[in-house]
């Protein structure tokens, strides 16, 4: 009885961890984004995380294109999210088309690899937009349906991710400032899409973005 209640205390402590929610959203939030009109979303940063009986039958090259095309979900389901929520009037700025940002960020031969070396004011200024999303994002199975088919096909799993991971960051173009921090991990069944992964995501997050908010 006692190693079933510590299973289950165990489980339960498990579960809150992995479902922990930070947002940090700057306090002059209004005052500076008050003039602001358009948002880009970058490609996200994406890291799949496979077993290492898994990596053995993937290639470097295949690993790398599955979690650059996991981090352009992300940044598509984001973008629609916005959408939706623009469509309501419940958003009060643009968002940049996702095609527009990669071609323009193509261009400039700026790829995921080289945010860590440019500031915010740089990728904004490149977009021409008025504050960028840009972030992280870890899982331990691809989201994107093409890329959960194709690792099906190699290492024989399909299906959505059991754990997963995101890291947004808004950031001003004028200056760098952080605008809104969200950290969010999900554990468990978190939908059989990425559209399904960003509302979980950004459902909270949407109560507390001021942009979420200005009509």
């Amino acid at each position: 009885m006692k190693k079933l209640v510590f299973s289950m205390v165990m489980l339960l402590v498990t579960s809150l961890a992995f479902s922990q929610t930070h947002l940090y959203e700057n306090p002059d939030f209004d005052r500076i984004t008050q003039d602001h009109q358009i948002l880009a979303i970058l490609p996200f940063k994406a890291t799949v995380t496979l077993r290492p009986k898994q990596m053995k039958e993937i290639t470097a090259e295949h690993m790398a294109k599955m979690e650059l095309a996991e981090g352009r979900e992300i940044q598509a389901g984001m973008y629609s999210w916005f959408l939706k929520r623009k469509k309501r009037g419940a958003l009060g700025i643009d968002v940049q088309d996702p095609n527009t940002t990669n071609a323009l960020l193509a261009k400039a031969r700026i790829s995921e690899d080289d945010y860590s070396m440019m500031t915010p004011q740089e990728i904004a200024e490149v977009l021409g937009v008025d504050a960028v999303i840009m972030g992280t994002f870890e899982t331990t199975k691809p989201m994107s349906d093409g890329a959960s088919i194709a690792l099906g096909v190699l290492v024989g799993f399909y299906g959505s991710t059991n754990r997963a991971v995101a890291n947004i960051f808004i950031y001003n173009a004028q200056d760098g400032v952080l605008l809104v921090n969200y950290n969010k991990a999900v554990a468990g069944s978190v939908g059989s899409s990425t559209e399904d992964l960003v509302n979980i995501l950004m459902r909270k997050a949407s109560r507390r973005i001021t942009y979420t908010k200005k009509v």
